[in-house]
């Protein structure tokens, strides 16, 4: 239970009544008059106040209103004067209407009688600058109102000392806090004063800054006792009374006080003070806060880690002697000016009880972790606080004496070699992947942890020799150390070769082994159930580094050397080289094409084995044929195979495809003539890729086998074998007419004929002119050199004559031509 020491503290208080309200309604609120709100001197009101209670205003006044939302007020007169006050809104919206009611003097609660005095003015409809209202000396009406009428002011009343009246203020519009200024000259009995608050204009008693020593010690909810606090206030006075209260307006109200024994319920709560004149019913409300607070005031301690160890004579056993005085630093580091006592114990119910303290070297008996648990008493101010933390007892690691034995391979059989320590860390630890392990030359540098040598590559100078490991727990940081003999074998294997033809596809040097192939050369004459591992270099077949799979492919092209550590339980038995060889392929052209001409049979032709920048005799062959020779004659079409291959036995095959091609042979000429375009098409058949050309054997030739815009006259057409196998020709006709001639004797077009006709073509033709009337002017020969524009010897002049041709194939034509002289 806390008691509050006395406070030496006073206070001035202000003469301004101030209301203010929300929408919470308690029990005996001052809204009827039998729960009026006494007016002293010096009171400040703070009122949670809504409604209107019992409707008492009905008929009672002058002013014709009720009340809406009112606060009842009891005001005593001490000494004669007027009465008179303002009431002030907080806001100053012209919208918040405040009513008044006044009856007096000395009138009793339900039998109050009509109003003295009243205002009902709503100052919007009034037209006011301002939402004031009260009782003035310059007013002379008793009442204004209701509605817009007045200005809100009446008149103020005259009292006597001993009168007693009460007022009614109502809101009818509006519900803000308001304040009231007395500005009268009669005065109110004094409100009584609190001594601890004198010569100071506080109304506030200092805070309350309270350690929570009650268990359960963490919920900040403590038993306070109000006693010496109530009594410093009454001060010996017989007419004081004083309460406490949860809000101001139980307070102010009087109601649900909290006795001077209290738990509070919250960690800070705001306690109001009510002190009453008995006499009077005068009153003032002060306040206090509280806080409760557990003991933090220190540092949260962490688990207390410590690795088993032989001090006890087993080191293996998990039980150690653990330092507490170790965790109260830790508990106290940088926190100064503070007198705590600290304990430690197995159970929080221990702890919070103070019973069964361990003692600060403590020596566990069961397994960990354990939790401790702490009690931390601040014993100056009695706060009691409380924490924990675990104890660990962690192993120390595994750590197993083993022997490690190399081969000395360098050619000088001294028994000094290099050895890779760390090869048998799964040895030494069990295989735990949570350990660390370096390496040492003695027992004492290895307890130290000074000259580390470096476990990788450790060239012995004993044989055989020492080395001392630590193995380190990564995640408890506990160690061991153990011994490692190192020994050098003097046993040997077989070294052997691989070989391969760069068959891959990628004729580059590299292939890809199968190491396990060297094995039975390399284990030949050495004891059973040995182990190889292979190894890109001598120093890492050493220090066994960097070890290869069962298939390799060489990373040096064509020739590389490699090695093979044969161990016997992972003691070295031997290294032995592995040479590696890539054998390039011949390099021959691969595939080829040929055409063999069937028009050309029984001749051959000569098929070879593609040897590409070298001589052909340094290779062997094997034909499809069965031949062996370096080149073949064949005399058919077909695929045609040959394997060649190299000194080193490594081959290609090579595929030859012999086509078939022949001569054409024309199936058919397609001529379209006597016409302004004349085509010529030229129908074959056979096994050749065919070109055409027309009148010159040596071309151009064209892939096309149709000629377009061919003039007329008499041609060879050639149709030529691509594949080189021959032309095969034929003679063709083109009949044409010419379009004009000009007989003037320059031995240039000075005739005219059909073009086409020779005795192979069509030579049993008629030919007949005309002129323009029709009248036969000569038929000619058409084997002739043609119509020389002569009639019966007479040279015919310019102009168009007509003809009609009848060939031998049975075509007519008959159409014009031009003489031009």
């Amino acid at each position: 239970m806390i008691q509050f020491p006395q406070l030496c503290l006073k206070s001035l208080w202000t003469i301004i009544l101030i209301f203010s309200f929300n929408s919470f309604c308690f029990a005996q609120q001052p809204n009827d008059c039998q729960f009026a709100v006494t007016v002293c001197g010096n009171s400040d009101f703070n009122l949670d106040v809504n409604g209107v209670g019992t409707q008492e205003l009905n008929n009672s006044n002058s002013c014709g209103s009720r009340e809406y939302n009112s606060i009842w007020l009891k005001v005593d007169i001490a000494t004669d004067g007027t009465l008179a006050f303002t009431l002030t809104p907080d806001s100053n919206s012209i919208n918040e209407d405040y009513d008044f009611f006044v009856f007096g003097p000395n009138v009793e609660c339900g039998n109050i009688g009509q109003a003295i005095r009243c205002s009902t003015t709503n100052p919007a409809a009034a037209n006011q600058g301002n939402n004031l209202t009260g009782l003035n000396s310059t007013s002379t009406e008793t009442f204004d109102g209701p509605g817009a009428n007045g200005d809100s002011f009446v008149s103020e009343i005259d009292a006597l000392a001993g009168e007693s009246y009460f007022i009614v203020i109502d809101r009818p519009i509006g519900n803000s806090p308001f304040s009231m200024e007395w500005t009268g000259t009669a005065t109110f009995p004094e409100a009584p004063t609190n001594p601890l608050l004198d010569n100071l204009s506080s109304t506030s008693l200092p805070t309350i800054d309270i350690c929570d020593n009650d268990a359960p010690f963490d919920d900040n909810i403590i038993e306070l006792d109000f006693t010496s606090l109530t009594q410093d206030i009454i001060n010996n006075e017989s007419d004081v009374e004083v309460s406490y209260h949860l809000s101001e307006s139980d307070a102010n109200i009087n109601i649900n006080p909290l006795g001077n024994v209290f738990n509070n319920t919250s960690p800070n709560e705001t306690i109001y003070v009510r002190v009453e004149n008995t006499t009077s019913g005068c009153y003032i409300i002060n306040d206090f806060d509280i806080n409760v607070s557990t003991l933090t005031n220190f540092n949260q301690p962490s688990d207390y880690r410590i690795c088993d160890n032989d001090l006890d004579g087993d080191d293996q056993n998990g039980q150690v002697t653990f330092d507490f005085n170790i965790k109260s630093e830790e508990i106290l580091d940088g926190i100064v000016g503070v007198n705590y006592d600290i304990s430690y114990h197995l159970s929080q119910s221990d702890a919070e009880t103070s019973t069964s303290a361990l003692p600060l070297l403590y020596s566990n008996t069961a397994p960990t972790p354990t939790d401790i648990f702490v009690r931390i008493q601040d014993l100056d101010l009695g706060c009691i606080g409380f924490t924990s933390f675990k104890i660990h007892v962690n192993p120390k690691p595994i750590a197993h004496d083993v022997t490690l034995i190399q081969c000395d391979e360098d050619g000088i059989p001294e028994g000094f070699t290099t050895f890779n320590i760390t090869e048998v860390a799964d040895d030494i630890t069990g295989g735990n992947p949570d350990t660390t392990i370096s390496y040492y030359l003695s027992l004492t540098d290895a307890e130290n942890q000074i000259n580390e040598i470096d476990g990788n590559a450790f060239e012995n100078y004993f044989n055989p020799q020492i080395i001392y490991a630590r193995v380190t727990n990564q995640t408890t940081s506990c160690s061991n150390i153990s011994h490692i003999t190192l020994e050098v074998s003097t046993t040997s294997t077989n070294n052997t070769s691989l070989k391969l033809c760069d068959t891959d596809g990628i004729e580059d040097g590299f292939m890809e082994f199968n190491l396990a192939d060297a094995e039975p050369i390399i284990l030949a004459g050495a004891p059973a159930d040995l182990d190889i591992t292979y190894y890109e270099n001598y120093d890492d077949a050493l220090v066994e580094s960097n070890a290869l799979g069962s298939t390799f492919t060489n990373t040096i092209p064509y020739n590389q050397t490699i090695y093979a550590r044969v161990e016997n339980t992972n003691a070295c038995y031997g290294i032995s080289t592995v040479e590696l060889s890539v054998f390039a392929l011949p390099n021959i052209e691969t595939t080829s094409e040929a055409y063999y001409c069937l028009n050309l049979f029984p001749e051959t032709l000569s098929l070879s084995g593609g040897v590409i920048d070298d001589i052909p005799n340094n290779y062997s062959y094997l034909w499809s044929t069965g031949e062996t020779t370096t080149e073949i004659n064949a005399n058919s079409p077909g695929t045609y195979t040959v394997r060649v291959t190299n000194s080193n036995g490594c081959f290609k095959d090579r595929v030859i495809k012999v086509l078939p091609s022949n001569i054409a042979s024309i199936t058919n000429i397609e001529i379209v003539d006597g016409t302004i375009n004349n085509s010529v098409s030229i129908l074959v058949n056979g096994e050749g890729n065919y070109e055409y050309a027309l009148e010159d054997i040596w071309g151009p030739y064209q892939d096309s086998n149709t000629f377009e815009n061919v003039p007329p006259g008499l041609y060879t057409v050639y149709i030529r074998d691509k594949n080189n196998c021959g032309i095969t020709e034929d003679l063709i006709s083109v009949i044409g007419f010419p379009r004009f001639f000009t007989p003037n004797d320059d031995n240039n077009n000075d005739f005219w004929q059909v073009k086409g006709i020779s005795s192979e073509f069509q030579s049993n033709s008629t030919i007949y002119i005309f002129d323009r009337y029709g009248q036969l002017l000569k038929e000619l020969d058409p084997l002739s050199v043609g119509w020389d524009g002569t009639f019966n010897g007479i040279k015919l002049p310019s102009s168009d004559y007509w003809f009609k041709v009848q060939l031998e194939d049975g075509r007519t034509f008959t159409s014009h031509f031009t003489l031009k002289r």
